[in-house]
Order: structure tokens, then sequence, then C-alpha cells
């Protein structure tokens, strides 16, 4: 039997503790994977094309009431006294007829006022018509830009298309203008419409006793 003193101390063991320490970072590592370098996808990007659809105005002709004239905004007219037909514009902002004549003349008979023209289409090549009637009355003119006109005031009949009106006409001098004969409301009024997206809807006129 050894006999160990009080104060021994048994040997450590420090290969088998460095086993035990190895074999605990074995552990570690096998469980903490190693880190790994993560790319990340880009995001899809998606075209999308835009189609613009063009859309067409659709042309409605609305009916108007019965019995009234439908006309465009240029109308053949025939005009009597002097059997001359000519294009005319529809001037829905005049309240009175007006027609461009030549060699406007007045003159007395009987004691009343008379007029004297000669009334021809712009493009005509035989001689102008010549044209004597009483006048009415007298109206005063005013346009933007001119001196405010006396003119005088006669009755004509108007034809167009089928129908004719006995219309009073105010008389003056325009050659610088395109048309003749300027239409108004005392023509228009309760008896035609006027479609100015459309011209000639009429055609020739067809006088009473040519029918």
């Amino acid at each position: 039997m050894q006999f160990r003193s009080p104060w021994y101390k048994a040997p450590t063991e420090p290969e088998a503790s460095a086993t035990s320490e190895a074999a605990a970072g074995s552990q570690q590592a096998q469980q903490c994977p190693q880190p790994a370098e993560v790319v990340c996808a880009e995001p899809e990007v998606k075209v999308v094309e835009r189609v613009i659809e063009r859309r067409f105005e659709k042309v409605v002709e609305v009916p108007v009431a019965k019995d009234k004239l439908v006309l465009g905004s240029v109308e053949t007219f025939s005009i009597e006294p002097g059997g001359v037909s000519l294009d005319s514009l529809i001037d829905t902002g005049a309240p009175t007829s007006s027609l461009s004549v030549k060699e406007l003349t007045p003159f007395e008979r009987d004691g009343k006022d008379w007029v004297r023209f000669k009334l021809a289409p712009p493009d005509a090549k035989d001689d102008p018509v010549s044209i004597e009637l009483p006048v009415k009355r007298y109206v005063r003119v005013s346009r933007p830009g001119f001196e405010p006109q006396r003119r005088p005031v006669v009755e004509m009949s108007l034809t167009v298309g089928e129908v004719t009106h006995m219309v009073e006409v105010n008389l003056t001098d325009r050659s610088s203008l395109d048309y003749v004969l300027l239409v108004g409301r005392n023509f228009l009024k309760d008896a035609a419409v006027v479609d100015v997206a459309r011209r000639n809807v009429q055609g020739l006129p067809k006088l009473p006793d040519s029918k």
C-alpha cells in the first residue's frame, strides 16, 4: 500500500482534455454552416403595350319639324321680277333679305317713290336685267367699319326648291361681295331651318308655273 501525502495532487490528463475540446469544436462546426454568397434575382420587368383607340365622329341627321324647309349655307334662288337665278348666302343674322344691284336710281311715279336698278349674276354673260319697283319703306343699316346707309326696301318674290315667298328686300350696291343675294330671317322665319354644314340642299328652284 502506497502512502500518499495530504498535499498530493493527481496529475492532469492534457491529452484527454485537448481531445474533448476538439470534439466540441467539430460539433459546433457541424451545427453552424459556412456562410454562402447570396445573389438576389433581378425583378421581372413587364413591357405593356399601350394601344390608342381612334374613334371617328359619326354624322347623324336629325329630323326637323314637319313641313319646314331644310336649307344649306348657300342655296340657288330665283328672283322675280327679273327671272334671274343666282347662288345666295343664307344669313340668319340679318332681319331682312338684301340684294346687291347696279345703277340704283330713285325716281317718282304718281307722287310715290320708286327705284330703278339692274340685276345680273356676277358671272352672267348676258346683259343685266332692268327692274323698276315701288319703294315700300326705307331702312337704316349700320355695319362695323362702314358709314350707316339708308336703303330702299321693295317687295320681291324669292323661290328656292319648290317654295316661293313674297318678302321685303333692301337694295344696295355691294359689288365687292361674293353673293348678290343675302337671304335673311324674314324669308326663313317659321318656314325653314338651316344646316350650315351643307350646301345646295334644294337644288335648282322650281317656279310655280313650271311644275
